[in-house]
């Protein structure tokens, strides 16, 4: 999925460069910083109080004990890495060579390799010895890191709300955040096209969308991203990149199905979701094959778009129903 690096150099939709993201544990809430650059490092008897020690007191640390001479080790520690990689800066790595901090090796009383440490607090609350199968390290980094949430999942469900207010700008600044952490990451690729596509600059994102490789571009998360596109693209074609005006046709004639499909999909761009399915539901409720069942079909992009396993799209395909059968 090389091919849906962003430039992090490169200024976002509001003219700026934007800076990566934190990997310390956050909240939906919390800003989006500078991501650390040491969550693997090296270490020595040096500096083990400042890696490991007074470290874990802020993040969790897992210690990996290996020798270059250790075959198991060859496994186990770009195994650990992926894995501390993919917690998402909610714990931290450091790797210490026995051969050469053998007086730290004994302090610790590691009696062969590879030996794993977790730290917590500024003590180890956690050990493994020996090469172990992926679930397994993925539930020792589990217990380690608790309920905490990745700051990644995070900043995706933040950048998600903001997209669902409307604001498109900001959710794109953080979409380029996780990206400049993470360039293959699809779910903030999608994000970025979705975000560009409710600023209206529909040429960028088709741009976007053309460097993905056949492979990505068939993803969930993209074909999701694309009908929100499309539907963006429906809605200023049709003339209906704003809503006062018919709200007002609405007004004056709640029965007029043209002002409220308009309505509906400008409010959709809008990231007005909700909204438009409740106008979309009610043009099918009043006629259900006005226009070819123009209310229906709208719907089923809507549905499209948001994903199916989304609370609006489980929620509307029941009301769909009792109104289609009642």
């Amino acid at each position: 999925m090389s091919d849906i690096i962003l430039d992090p150099t490169q200024p976002s939709g509001n003219g700026a460069p934007k800076a990566a993201l934190d990997l310390g544990p956050g909240r939906p809430d919390a800003p989006v910083r500078s991501a650390p650059a040491d969550v693997i490092i090296d270490s020595s008897t040096q500096t083990f109080v400042r890696d490991v020690i007074e470290a874990s007191v802020k993040t969790p640390v897992i210690v990996d004990f290996w020798a270059p001479w250790c075959g198991p080790c060859k496994t186990l520690g770009p195994l650990l890495e992926k894995l501390v990689k993919r917690a998402g800066g909610l714990v931290r790595m450091v790797k210490i060579d026995i051969d050469q901090n053998q007086g730290l090796a004994q302090q610790l009383r590691v009696q062969s390799v590879p030996t794993v440490f977790a730290f917590k607090d500024g003590r180890p609350v956690d050990a493994f010895m020996g090469a172990q199968p992926e679930s397994q390290i993925q539930a020792f980094i589990d217990r380690l890191i608790g309920d905490a949430t990745p700051p990644i999942e995070a900043a995706l469900a933040q950048a998600a709300d903001l997209l669902k207010q409307g604001r498109g700008r900001e959710a794109e600044d953080i979409y380029t955040q996780i990206l400049t952490h993470d360039p293959t990451h699809v779910p903030a690729f999608a994000g970025v096209i979705r975000a560009v596509a409710q600023q209206g600059d529909f040429q960028r994102a088709r741009d976007m969308l053309a460097r993905l490789d056949a492979k990505t571009r068939v993803r969930a998360e993209i074909e999701q991203a694309v009908s929100a596109l499309e539907l963006a693209e429906e809605a200023v074609l049709a003339g209906t990149s704003g809503t006062a005006d018919l709200e007002d046709r609405l007004k004056t004639d709640p029965a007029d199905l043209d002002a409220r499909l308009a309505l509906a999909k400008a409010m959709f761009a809008a990231g007005r979701a909700e909204a438009a399915i409740d106008h979309l539901l009610d043009i099918v409720r009043r006629n259900k094959d006005w226009n070819d069942q123009a209310g229906r079909k709208q719907l089923i992009k809507i549905f499209d778009t948001l994903g199916p396993t989304d609370p609006l799209t489980v929620d509307a395909r029941r009301r769909l129903s009792t109104v289609l059968f009642s």
